[in-house]
């Protein structure tokens, strides 16, 4: 048609024209702007090198939860102290007292059973599937077995020399019994013939085993502490089936796993924590820890190491995929074993007052110094929502 015609027309389809043009230089500026914003905060976040991302510092890792004292039980009583041992209930905690083993209320510190006979306890493991306990007696080289309702003692059960760490795997249905002096595993079955008293046949680990986990589908970890190694065994075939280096990690003692994950935790004494795939055994990381680990646990995604020298370490994943240490907790001297209630997320830590150190080249200077009777107690952390109060 002939432009003049219709004048009027061919003027609004010109602003038309106008209009489209300023709104695509409107988006084209919009776009400008947010890809600088979005450069300008990854920038701000990470750093490259060599192409790739690193991740966060340990100090902006994520602490979504972290550990306050809660409270204390005195207990009191006299005699050292091992393992603790926390039901699946979270209201009955197991203390070993060397010659006694204390059943405690976790809700007011009362003691609720007191089992004698032993001559140097260590450990206390649960087999709720046959309703019994067993206490591992170092001295004796035996498992002291009870009744979880009335317990009372129903027998005992011959180990090894230095019966010490022990746990339930309901995989094989057995209890396992670390026997450090004879460098062995014992493996008793929950539901054993106390007439006999006898375990299944002993697993030579080839070094000095200190504590053990399970991974609950038939797979045993064990810390071999002079050989600076973890031993996994196979409950089922009751045999060791590999030996994993925990290098730079030096005596390892404390024991737990991330079963969701396959990790692995090692607590050693050269201070630090280690922690393995548990498929292959390869390091994924190496932490600092403090002085005299004793014992290590796994709950609400951080890895815990509970020390001699009052500190409780608390590792986790950072947002980068990086395991850091989010938490130092100042706890008590020589509050060095734990158990951690799995429904509640509280921490359960043994200590007590202690006699003076002999001096430095005295008889016994590297002897523990001896507890204060009287003065045992529990320490109960637990968790609380936010990063730790400063």
């Amino acid at each position: 048609m002939a432009r003049g015609l219709f004048p009027k027309y061919y003027r609004q389809l010109a602003v038309l024209a106008v209009l489209e043009t300023l709104s695509r230089g409107v988006i084209v500026m919009v776009r400008a702007s947010l890809t600088c914003v979005l450069m300008l905060s990854l920038a701000s976040c990470h750093h490259s090198d060599g192409g790739a991302v690193t991740s966060p510092p340990a100090a902006e890792a994520s602490a979504a939860i972290s550990y306050k004292l809660l409270d204390t039980l005195k207990i009191g009583g006299e005699g050292g102290w091992d393992y603790l041992t926390l039901d699946a209930t979270g209201k009955r905690l197991y203390i070993t007292r060397t010659t006694h083993t204390m059943i405690v209320d976790t809700a007011d510190g009362k003691t609720l059973a007191d089992i004698s006979g032993t001559q140097r306890a260590h450990g206390v493991a649960l087999a709720p599937e046959a309703n019994r306990g067993f206490i591992t007696d170092g001295k004796a080289g035996t498992v002291t077995v009870f009744d979880l309702d009335s317990h009372e003692v129903l027998g005992t059960v011959a180990a090894a020399d230095d019966a010490d760490g022990i746990v339930y795997d309901p995989a094989s249905r057995r209890v396992w019994v670390t026997c450090g002096d004879a460098g062995v595993v014992a493996p008793i079955d929950a539901d054993v013939d106390l007439k006999s008293g006898k375990s299944q046949p002993l697993v030579q680990l080839g070094g000095k085993p200190e504590f053990l986990v399970a991974d609950g589908r038939g797979k045993l970890y064990v810390a071999s502490q002079d050989k600076n190694e973890v031993v996994v065994v196979d409950t089922v075939a009751m045999k060791v089936v590999a030996h994993w280096p925990t290098l730079p990690g030096m005596q390892p003692t404390g024991m737990a796993m991330d079963r969701k994950s396959g990790r692995v935790f090692v607590g050693c004494r050269n201070q630090k924590m280690i922690v393995m795939d548990a498929a292959n055994g390869a390091v994924i990381a190496d932490l600092p820890i403090g002085k005299g680990v004793d014992a290590a646990a796994f709950d609400r995604g951080a890895g815990l190491a509970s020390c001699g020298d009052g500190t409780l370490t608390v590792v986790r994943e950072s947002p980068g995929g990086k395991l850091v240490v989010s938490q130092v907790v100042t706890t008590e001297r020589g509050a060095r074993t734990m158990a951690v209630d799995s429904v509640t997320g509280k921490i359960y830590l043994a200590t007590a007052d202690f006699e003076p150190v002999p001096a430095a080249g005295a008889e016994g200077a590297k002897k523990r110094p001896k507890p204060v009777p009287g003065t045992f107690r529990i320490l109960v952390l637990e968790p609380v929502k936010g990063p730790p109060a400063q």
